[in-house]
């Protein structure tokens, strides 16, 4: 009988998610501790999979997260430390470096956080990126607003998603934005705004090698979604498609040149309407939110929050990852904030829906079919039928707490 001590993992949240990963976890034999911010506490999480619960008020008081995981560690031996959210991945990495533990380090982490850094490092690598510049010399940035016609995308460089951006279109109101900014303003860049249809590609990535990818497209754009409400629907795009056949060696290129050798990411592409050509927007080292794995999981049998965590595992356990058997049906997902605090979905009732989400004043399903076509045209019909039964809209902030912003 073996006498090895099992694993020790801990998870940190600030958002009530990756409860797959927890029960993986849990059901590979591993103790699982989980670090929550206090107003998390009562969220459903899968209690009979965590060993240990410790809250903290704000996980953004990094010191004090520090201090008390190296209080922890005097107790007991940590092996691996997991974000679950992409607020939490600096956190993660900085107590990986205090405490020497494996996974990404803070300047690793930072060519997927920073979207100043991920611009800059695939633009010298001849990826196709939206003209852009770091706010910083004002001269440089007067030069470039010259240069390239607006309008423009102010983002900040760190934050998740589409929270955030505004769209100036002269450059008296970047000016004014500035001024709002204070000593703020150099973590946001400044980049041309490029219509077109945005695509997403969900990877797992084992030693340097992508082991496993899904090509989706949005419908309306994430920003466009997250500032002005709506309903958020993305579908898995056919894959013997042109777009498929140039979005996954792109992704793998992104990929490589960013340096991810092991884990999961989301990564978003624009197909602009003017040339038809593909630019990389942006790429995080986490799992898709608004359900995005739910779907792909739904379609292809692959639950990245599943097989992130039991790649980790294997790692530190000296042993070969095997990816599951991948099924390849087409999945479609529509997710809108409800007027409703329990909407009523009885009558979205094709055979195709195999997931509706449980969550007060949301209305979200899942379709999954092996014909693309049929995908589309249930979310286009479903689209527009929510629109009239539920949709209604939410602060920007407030939005982005529900993950619409994918």
């Amino acid at each position: 009988m073996s006498t090895q001590r099992p694993l020790t993992l801990l998870f940190i949240a600030s958002a009530f998610k990756g409860e797959v990963m927890l029960q993986t976890a849990k059901a590979l034999g591993c103790k699982v501790i989980l670090v929550i911010e206090e107003k998390l506490r009562d969220e459903p999480w899968p209690r009979e999979s965590i060993d240990e619960y410790h809250y903290v008020a704000d996980l953004r008081r990094y010191q004090e997260v520090i201090f008390g995981v190296s209080w922890m560690c005097r107790g007991q031996v940590i092996d691996y430390i997991f974000p679950i959210d992409e607020f939490d991945g600096e956190l993660a990495a900085q107590l990986r470096e205090h405490l020497r533990l494996p996974g990404t380090g803070v300047t690793a982490l930072r060519s997927f956080r920073d979207k100043l850094i991920m611009r800059e490092t695939t633009d010298k690598a001849g990826i196709l990126v939206p003209p852009f510049i770091g706010i910083k010399n004002y001269d440089q940035l007067r030069a470039y607003m010259e240069r390239v016609p607006a309008p423009w995308v102010l983002k900040p460089r760190t934050e998740a998603g589409s929270m955030g951006i505004t769209k100036p279109q002269n450059s008296e109101e970047v000016w004014r934005t500035l001024d709002k900014l204070g000593d703020r303003q150099s973590y946001y860049l400044l980049e041309q705004f490029i219509p077109g249809d945005v695509f997403h590609v969900d990877t797992l990535t084992v030693d340097g090698k992508v082991v496993f990818v899904s090509a989706q497209k949005y419908g309306a754009p994430p920003m466009t979604v997250y500032q002005g409400g709506g309903v958020f629907n993305t579908r898995v795009i056919p894959r013997d498609s042109d777009d498929a056949k140039q979005l996954k060696p792109l992704n793998e290129q992104v990929i490589k040149t960013l340096g991810m050798q092991n884990g999961v990411t989301h990564a978003e592409f624009i197909k602009a309407h003017a040339d038809g050509r593909f630019y990389f927007l942006e790429v995080a080292a986490r799992v898709g939110g608004a359900f995005i794995s739910d779907m792909i999981e739904k379609a292809t049998n692959i639950n990245l929050w599943r097989e992130w965590c039991t790649l980790e595992v294997a790692r530190l356990r000296g042993e070969t990852y095997h990816l599951p058997q991948v099924r390849n049906d087409y999945g479609g997902l529509l997710v809108t904030l409800a007027r409703q605090e329990h909407p009523d979905m009885s009558a979205y009732n094709d055979p195709e829906v195999v997931w509706k989400v449980d969550k007060p004043f949301h209305a979200a399903m899942i379709v999954v079919s092996p014909d693309y076509a049929r995908v589309e045209a249930l979310l286009t019909d479903y689209t527009q039928r929510v629109i009239g039964d539920f949709t209604t809209s939410a602060a920007p902030m407030d939005a982005s707490r529900t993950g619409l912003s994918g």
